[in-house]
């Protein structure tokens, strides 16, 4: 297992139900894992056999070290994988060009777990796809802006925000522009790099920020 410590946020090269038992209490979770839906990744099987028990085991490992709300990015088609949620926010998408029974398919379900924290809004943002090119190889990174609204709904001051499946990183950078702390996991290397990349410059402008700021 791999550690990197860049400013607030804590990051971890492995398995999340091998690093999970061991980092502590956090104030929030907020990922979006693999969907089951046979995407190919470079170092997970992302089919649909096993899926929902693999789901219910990362899932309570979370809820134990959990003090506040877990944010989960469920795909439509897993709905009815989960357990009810205690509410469920909208991510408007209006420029996206996914398939639908309708046609297209322009929102995503965020299905929200327990007690928030942050301020009272709507229950919907919208937030538009955009090119990322510092998320390089990753082949499905949700904007920064997503990551941004969930946190400004569910989270406060200096919480303590994990990611189970960081990914390029796209939750730790809006933790780290927020002033959140952060902790991310991932087992794939190529992907860490980039989160450790891309975590590490909006920590820099971050301080930047604060030194102009004082």
């Amino acid at each position: 297992m791999r550690k990197e410590v860049i400013g607030a946020a804590t990051l971890y090269l492995g398995d999340c139900r091998d690093v999970l038992p061991t980092i502590g209490a956090v104030d929030a979770v907020v990922t979006d894992p693999p969907y089951g839906v046979g995407f190919k990744y470079a170092t997970h099987d992302d089919s649909a056999e096993g899926y929902d028990d693999w789901c219910r085991l990362w899932f309570a490992d979370c809820r134990a070290i959990t003090t506040g709300p877990i944010a989960i990015s469920c795909g439509i088609g897993n709905l009815q994988t989960w357990e009810k949620a205690d509410w469920v926010l909208c991510w408007n998408k209006p420029n996206s060009m996914g398939r639908a029974m309708t046609g297209w398919n322009t929102w995503e379900p965020v299905l929200v777990y327990g007690k928030i924290r942050g301020v009272r809004t709507h229950d919907s943002f919208t937030v538009s796809l955009a090119p990322q090119p510092d998320t390089e190889t990753h082949p499905c990174p949700k904007p920064v802006g997503w990551a941004r609204e969930i946190l400004h709904r569910l989270t406060r001051g200096a919480d303590i925000v994990l990611d189970p499946f960081m990914g390029s990183g796209t939750t730790g950078v809006a933790a780290v522009q927020m002033g959140r702390k952060f902790i991310g996991i991932e087992r794939d290397e190529g992907y860490f790099d980039i989160a450790c990349r891309r975590i590490e410059q909006a920590q820099r402008q971050a301080d930047m920020f604060i030194k102009a700021s004082t």
